[in-house]
């Protein structure tokens, strides 16, 4: 069939966008976004990141300790030290810091020297950081450990879950502190569960005396600690719909009230 011819307003409005087209004020410069040409522009692809699977895990576990209800006994280990109290704590231990393999095989080479030239030598008994999770235990049990500083973020928790209620019984003081990598790094190790102080210098004393009272009462002698059950928090949909609720029971006992 043949076209209908075109009607005079037609023909007006394609004049007009041939017009609009030839206007060189206004040149049209699309992109073309094709491979080779021009360069993407930047987007957030944080939602389309495939993510390692320890940090999904890492997360996930963060989000279910939230909703689901902690029992105390493990939920005492997120009251950790603050940052003031921390610094001052881990300040004190890194006097007591072990020595490296270096530092050991210079003071034995230098013993065996004193010892070859039958000199006196210094056979003094050093103060250091006790590690170990056997080790710390025995100590505590032994009421030989000053103070003791347990990682807050060991996994499996199961590991040192008893350990706080030990540290009850035998009247030693003890707190929890982030992470295992910073006890690790005091002891020269990537990690640890817990360190023990078992000895203090003079010109240490005053300062550690204040540190213990502190932990004892923030610690030991809080029994909050023992009771305060954790989780419970609801997302945040749930949440809102909580509240729709709420709003909608209150607009319903506010009519029958009016009535």
């Amino acid at each position: 069939m043949p076209k209908a011819p075109k009607t005079s307003k037609a023909k007006k409005l394609q004049k007009k966008v041939a017009d609009r087209k030839k206007n060189p004020l206004f040149v049209k410069d699309a992109k073309n976004f094709r491979i080779g040409n021009d360069v993407q522009p930047k987007r957030d692809l944080s939602r389309y990141v495939r993510w390692p699977r320890y940090i999904l895990l890492h997360r996930q576990k963060k989000i279910l300790l939230q909703r689901i209800k902690v029992p105390a006994a493990i939920h005492q280990f997120s009251r950790t030290l603050d940052k003031n109290q921390s610094s001052k704590v881990l300040g004190l231990l890194k006097k007591y810091s072990p020595e490296t393999k270096t530092e050991k095989k210079q003071r034995l080479t230098k013993l065996a020297e004193q010892k070859a030239q039958a000199q006196k030598t210094d056979s003094k008994k050093v103060q250091v950081l006790k590690f170990g999770l056997n080790h710390v235990t025995t100590l505590v049990e032994t009421k030989k450990a000053k103070l003791v500083v347990i990682a807050y973020d060991v996994d499996p928790i199961e590991l040192v879950v008893w350990l706080p209620q030990l540290c009850r019984r035998q009247e030693v003081p003890f707190c929890f502190i982030k992470n295992k990598a910073r006890l690790g790094a005091l002891v020269h190790q990537k990690t640890a569960t817990c360190v023990a102080l078992t000895e203090v210098r003079k010109e240490d004393q005053a300062e550690f005396d204040n540190l213990a009272r502190d932990l004892r009462q923030h610690y030991n002698e809080n029994h909050e600690l023992l009771r305060t059950i954790g989780g419970g928090q609801v997302g945040i949909k749930s949440r809102h719909q909580q509240e729709a609720i709420k709003k909608a029971f209150e607009l319903e006992e506010l009519k029958k009230t009016s009535q």
